[in-house]
């Protein structure tokens, strides 16, 4: 049986969300960001304000040069989770088999369902109409037999039509998809885009209608004999091909567990600030690796470091002797990397991560120190964190200027709750 895969977008999601709680900004430009920082961008824009110029993205200060009139609205991240989940409740009375893709798009397989509610279009009028009553939020709907078909019918067709909704089967294809320009294929950025107009390869069917085995030979002779993998998945994207099953639930095997801050350049200019927060972050970091009851072997630290005039990145890892979520044993491996590879320029952005987990329930011993003992000495303050807040225990450099710690703890994704 074909199946029949929806992915359900909203449009402007936080946007949204602040309109329909503030009625009277209805016909209103309005952006969602933070209004006391020019400099902040914005996370989202309704149609009235993209008419104007207004991108996700932009600058908060470029955004009102270029519509004046924009109403700009600090975020609220934990009402936007809430209303996220309400949609997905509203997805679930239709099909158990719900696929959350971001905050703002899911994954629907209505195969099954579609012999209680009509036709794919029809039942995506009924689920539009659904989520715009309980919510205020406007939906737009790709529809096709594979997950990257569906995507793709979502973000190239059915976000510019006034209905919300478009089908994209395979027998479309060649009217449709295939005389698009290459970077609007799923999981084709500027870069990828660059090596296909390089291989005189600029629209989607340049690739869908080539022998596998040509496509693979050009592939390798723009990037190399490891381009062989993404060769067969881009190939496989422009022809609509996708085996993967809608699957319920986003809850997957972690592979790592990583923490980062974008900065002000300008504060962190010398070692005792960045310190303060290097530490925060893998407070933070080894705080959800016990959570999740894992420990891990490999400590990693990036960091984007700038002057205003020039701009350098780094990332380095290096394995640790036993695997540990222990705060000191990760701070000591990430402060060792960070010495060693920063230039000395003042840092933008920092960031720790902790990889090759595997289960905490058996802790290697040491001769020299009771780990047993500190794993329970952070789980208590772990405990007296989930009941109180992250800040209701930090560290006395947290209290210092540099400090970051109590600031994420009013904040959700890096925005404000």
């Amino acid at each position: 049986m074909t199946r029949q895969i929806f992915l359900i977008d909203g449009q402007s999601f936080y946007a949204s969300v602040e309109k329909a709680a503030h009625p009277e900004y209805r016909d209103k430009p309005v952006a969602v960001g933070d209004p006391a920082r020019l400099n902040g961008i914005i996370l989202a824009a309704c149609p009235i304000a993209k008419s104007y110029g207004v991108t996700t993205a932009s600058r908060v200060g470029e955004a009102l040069a270029k519509c004046p009139e924009l109403i700009v609205i600090r975020p609220r991240m934990r009402t936007y989770i809430q209303i996220s989940l309400l949609i997905t409740q509203i997805f679930e009375s239709y099909t158990d088999l719900v696929e959350p893709y971001s905050i703002d798009e899911q994954f629907l397989d209505v195969t099954g369902s579609l012999n209680y509610f009509g036709s794919p279009h029809e039942l995506a009028r009924r689920i539009q109409d659904h989520v715009h009553l309980s919510t205020g939020v406007l939906t737009r709907v790709g529809i096709g037999p594979t997950k990257v078909l569906a995507k793709m019918a979502t973000d190239n067709y059915a976000k510019k039509i006034p209905e919300g909704i478009f089908e994209l089967s395979f027998d479309k294809l060649e009217s449709t998809l295939w005389k698009l320009p290459v970077h609007h294929m799923f999981m084709v950025a500027s870069a990828m885009t660059r090596h296909f107009t390089r291989m005189g390869l600029t629209c989607i069917g340049d690739i869908a209608c080539m022998e596998f085995g040509e496509f693979k030979q050009r592939m390798r002779r723009e990037m190399g004999k490891q381009s062989d993998i993404q060769a067969g998945y881009y190939w496989q994207i422009a022809r609509g091909i996708d085996p993967s099953p809608v699957v319920a639930g986003i809850r997957h095997q972690l592979k790592s567990v990583s923490h980062g801050k974008a900065l002000r350049w300008s504060l962190y200019t010398g070692l005792k600030d960045i310190e303060i927060v290097l530490l925060e972050l893998v407070i933070e970091v080894c705080r959800r690796t016990r959570r999740h009851h894992y420990m891990g072997s490999v400590v990693s630290v990036s960091a984007a470091e700038t002057d205003g005039k020039r701009s350098t990145w780094f990332s380095r890892q290096t394995t640790l002797p036993q695997p540990t979520s222990l705060t000191h044993e990760v701070a000591a491996a990430a402060h060792k990397l960070f010495i060693e590879h920063w230039s000395g320029l003042p840092l933008s952005n920092l960031s720790v991560s902790l990889s090759q987990l595997t289960d905490d329930s058996m802790i290697q011993l040491t001769l020299f120190e009771d780990r047993s003992l500190a794993y329970r000495k952070e789980r208590a303050i772990d405990g007296i964190k989930h009941r109180y807040g992250s800040d209701a225990i930090v560290r006395a450099s947290s209290l210092m200027e540099a400090g970051v710690a109590r600031e994420r703890a009013e904040q959700i994704g890096g925005h404000y709750k």
